[in-house]
């Protein structure tokens, strides 16, 4: 028996009457009459006596009847239930990010969250891409919004946001560095990157390896991007970041930018969760206003560059 099935038998049993129910359930006569003969089968019992004037119930049709109401009022109680823990949310959320995403969207999907879900306890978190795949994997983070490893891994469920060029950011005094930069010069220019582990550098040794160029590492920077900025402004090389993480620097005239050519580098920023641990209670509503905050960051122009993922 299905509850489907007892939510016709309950409606037949109301109307006395397969065609009248079928009008009622917005269904067919055939559909009804197949639901009863179905149920009839299952409950090796006689439920209707029928006539030309419409159905009435046997013995064992009262009594399911009487069953078929408690079921059914149960289930209305479970949905009841879900619906209110659903609207409520999770009782707590850890969300992740790296620097440049986090500065973008942290606000408005904070600012979300909580007129959503005020019930919720929400805790950001600031990290590098490699942290937040540890944190992920742990259970220290539920949700991570960062920037796909080039070799994403399998742990992770990922979820893609947006796009978005990288460039290359310059001091204001690089005034030979035109609107766009081609990738075979990047071994031109003194460059300021993370070291090996994090994601800029295997990019960049990625694009030197494919065009064949010698990378000059002027400087090594693990620091926050802020710190990253300050050393470019300072004369001490160039970095690769997107536009949004420099956005302010360049409308100030401290920095300038060109978008890298032959082929454009794009890198896509993606919401992510761990396979590996078991999702945490009414996570998913939180997600879809993480993703519509994201979205409509991008649809008011506020996040530059970026274009929503295909």
């Amino acid at each position: 028996m299905n509850s489907d099935d007892l939510e016709s038998f309950v409606r037949v049993a109301q109307c006395g009457s397969i065609s009248r129910a079928a009008m009622e359930l917005g269904s067919d006569q055939s559909t009804i009459s197949r639901q009863m003969a179905r149920l009839e089968a299952d409950s090796a019992a006689r439920l209707f006596h029928r006539s030309g004037r419409g159905v009435v119930l046997t013995d064992a049709g009262m009594a399911l009847l009487a069953q078929a109401r408690e079921v059914l009022a149960a289930l209305e109680k479970a949905r009841q239930v879900v619906h209110t823990l659903s609207d409520q949310g999770p009782a707590r959320v850890v969300i992740a990010a790296q620097p440049t995403i986090a500065r973008m969207t942290f606000g408005p999907v904070g600012r979300a969250l909580k007129k959503q879900f005020p019930k919720t306890r929400l805790r950001f978190v600031e990290g590098l891409g490699s942290h937040m795949m540890e944190w992920l994997a742990a259970g220290e983070v539920d949700i991570a919004l960062l920037y796909v490893p080039m070799h994403a891994a399998n742990s992770l469920k990922v979820d893609m946001l947006l796009r978005e060029p990288i460039r290359l950011v310059a001091p204001a005094s690089f005034a030979h560095i035109g609107a766009e930069f081609p990738v075979r010069q990047l071994g031109e220019v003194p460059l300021v990157l993370p070291s090996t582990p994090h994601g800029l550098r295997l990019l960049a040794e990625s694009l030197a390896q494919k065009t064949g160029v010698t990378l000059d590492i002027a400087m090594e920077c693990d620091a926050s991007t802020n710190v990253t900025h300050r050393l470019v402004e300072e004369g001490c090389g160039c970095t690769l970041l997107p536009l949004a993480s420099v956005k302010n620097e360049v409308a100030q005239g401290r920095l300038r930018t060109a978008r890298l050519t032959g082929p454009e580098v794009v890198r896509e920023v993606a919401m992510a969760t761990a396979r590996n641990r078991p999702p945490v209670s009414q996570l998913w509503g939180v997600m879809q206003t993480i993703r519509h905050e994201v979205i409509q960051i991008v649809a008011d122009g506020h996040w530059p560059d970026a274009q929503p993922a295909e």
